[in-house]
């Protein structure tokens, strides 16, 4: 059973709806982080769905408790975000898929999931592809998404929700952007920004804060790296010879 509870009131009538847990590269965290940032979007609701750990978060500078798991909303883009402050684990994942489409079922959403497909990083923008659940939606049928290049598997929470999507034939999208599989990825948050959620929702989001996050972060994993050859170099080891690789 679906267990939203309203905390304030927002009139929207097809609003996309874009999930943001945290996964490979916090890419989908990232991601709806900003857009609540940037849009202003009000704190809608909360949510107590099975699944969820029982615990309480709290935000700088404020005293005020808070559930992990929130939903926000701007009714003059018609966007919704899923924000958490907790992972789901995959034991929990389908309860949690279960009692939150029961929610968006009920309504005019179209849920945008959104996951890390891990990928080394290089110098060429990360790729985005977009898969799709249920009937054609006309908010995400004009955006050209191109579909992965290779079979694969999408797990945790974002596979769980695009699962019980596909059971129920309700209308989905998931979107898959190549992102470190080691560090927070801001490049690949704003590539499923621009290139994605920005395009199937109709709007324009700044997005000047991510790119400042992804120079910072490059420039703390360079260092980090040199670091860890100058303990390699200074350090002794033993290595395995791999005579039989």
């Amino acid at each position: 059973m679906s267990q939203i509870t309203v905390v304030e009131e927002v009139p929207l009538n097809e609003p996309v709806l874009v999930e943001g847990f945290p996964g490979i590269g916090l890419v989908g965290k990232i991601a709806a982080d900003h857009l609540v940032d940037v849009h202003g979007m009000v704190h809608h609701a909360n949510v107590h769905c099975e699944g969820l750990p029982p615990v309480v978060t709290y935000a700088a500078d404020n005293r005020a408790l808070r559930t992990p798991v929130r939903l926000y909303a701007d009714p003059e883009t018609e966007l919704m975000a899923l924000q958490s402050d907790v992972p789901v684990t995959p034991a929990a994942a389908v309860e949690f898929a279960e009692c939150f489409a029961g929610w968006y079922e009920e309504t005019e959403v179209l849920p945008l999931f959104l996951s890390g497909l891990p990928r080394e990083k290089d110098v060429s923008p990360p790729d985005l592809y977009g898969l799709t659940a249920g009937p054609a939606d006309p908010r995400a049928a004009d955006v050209d998404l191109e579909a992965p290049p290779e079979s694969g598997l999408i797990s945790g929470p974002t596979g769980a929700m695009l699962a019980d999507a596909l059971r129920r034939d309700l209308s989905a999208v998931g979107l898959i952007v190549e992102s470190d599989p080691q560090f927070p990825d801001p490049e690949a948050a704003r590539t499923l920004i621009v290139d994605g959620i920005d395009p199937i929702a109709d709007i324009e989001t700044p997005i000047e804060g991510l790119t400042d996050q992804a120079e910072e972060i490059k420039e703390a994993k360079e260092a980090f790296a040199r670091r860890m050859q100058q303990a390699n170099e200074e350090s002794s080891q033993a290595e395995p010879l791999k005579m039989y690789q």
